[in-house]
């Protein structure tokens, strides 16, 4: 008889744990959350099939607090808040981190339950989801030392799963990290150099095909060097430089770039990329926006004197 009993209590035990192991989780304590970035730089697609963000999907109770992180050991990052149609961001104006340099973090703590997406601004096929939920009611019970092991149970998951997260953040960073040096050597560099007359200057626009191009920018006239930083570095595909000097067929400017390597400022140990390349261009300026506004303005003023002027005959 003792045995069945024995046995008795621990089906009972079983069945009690079975159900709430399949209790819903909608209800759960969601207080706090912690998102990280593992996509290191962005300049691979290689992490949309598994998600740019871990988690990519997100529970938050209204009111409670979302910690974002970029984790990302070489790249900058944002998590604005909206969705992405193609290359196209439209951002909603719930949130925004702005850029977000490794290391730093973000605090949102929302007000209303709903379903809120977001991307990465420099990176748009990053992409995840926040889910906000009402606060789940809570039963407080009589028995203090349940109360004190609950939360200490509740600590300990949350430590788990931060833990878990940043684990998952390195590992990925790691390997994201052997996969950029290994290809390092295979990126080609193209840097293409147009230039204009502008305000009495020559206004040089470096057109680059890789994002956060770190760079030299000298240019010389006649041997004497009329422009010079080092340094430089370039977040978009574009940057524009003014020089305060203008060139000519007989006297052109001469404008040299070197690339540095490719990553976030100020951390040169992990940039990728060529190292050394030179490019060269001769700049001879043509005629800059403002000079074709002067010479528009100039004719059509001609213009309208000689259709005044009774010397020339109308037809």
């Amino acid at each position: 008889m003792k045995t069945k009993a024995i046995s008795s209590i621990f089906v009972l035990f079983a069945i009690a744990v079975g159900m709430a192991s399949m209790a819903p989780t909608a209800f759960a304590d969601h207080a706090e959350v912690a998102i990280v970035t593992v996509d290191e730089s962005g300049f691979s697609q290689a992490c949309v099939d598994d998600g740019c963000y871990v988690p990519l999907t997100a529970t938050v109770d209204v009111g409670g607090v979302v910690t974002m992180t970029n984790t990302d050991p070489t790249g900058v990052h944002t998590f604005t808040s909206g969705t992405v149609n193609g290359f196209t961001p439209s951002p909603d104006g719930i949130f925004d981190t702005s850029v977000l340099m490794s290391g730093d973090s973000f605090e949102w703590v929302p007000e209303s339950a709903g379903e809120v997406p977001y991307y990465c601004m420099l990176h748009t096929w990053m992409i995840g989801t926040i889910i906000v939920q009402e606060a789940a009611a809570e039963e407080h019970a009589d028995d203090h030392g349940d109360d004190h092991a609950a939360e200490e149970a509740a600590a300990a998951e949350a430590a788990a799963a931060e833990a878990a997260a940043a684990e998952a953040a390195e590992h990925a960073a790691m390997e994201h990290e052997a996969m950029e040096h290994d290809a390092a050597e295979d990126v080609e560099l193209m840097v293409m150099i147009s230039d204009s007359q502008v305000m009495g200057g020559t206004q040089i626009e470096l057109e680059f095909n890789v994002l956060h191009l770190n760079y030299d920018l000298t240019a010389t006239q006649n041997g004497e060097i009329v422009f010079e930083e080092k340094g430089l570095h370039s977040m978009e595909l574009i940057a524009t430089h003014q020089i305060d000097a203008l060139g000519s067929d007989e006297n052109p400017i001469d404008v040299e770039v070197v690339s540095l390597g490719i990553g976030a400022p100020g951390n040169e140990d992990s940039w990728t990329g060529p190292v050394g390349q030179v490019t060269t261009a001769k700049v001879v300026p043509e005629f800059g926006t403002i000079a074709m506004m002067v010479l528009a303005v100039a004719i059509i003023s001609i213009v309208a004197v000689t259709a005044k002027s009774r010397v020339v005959p109308r037809f």
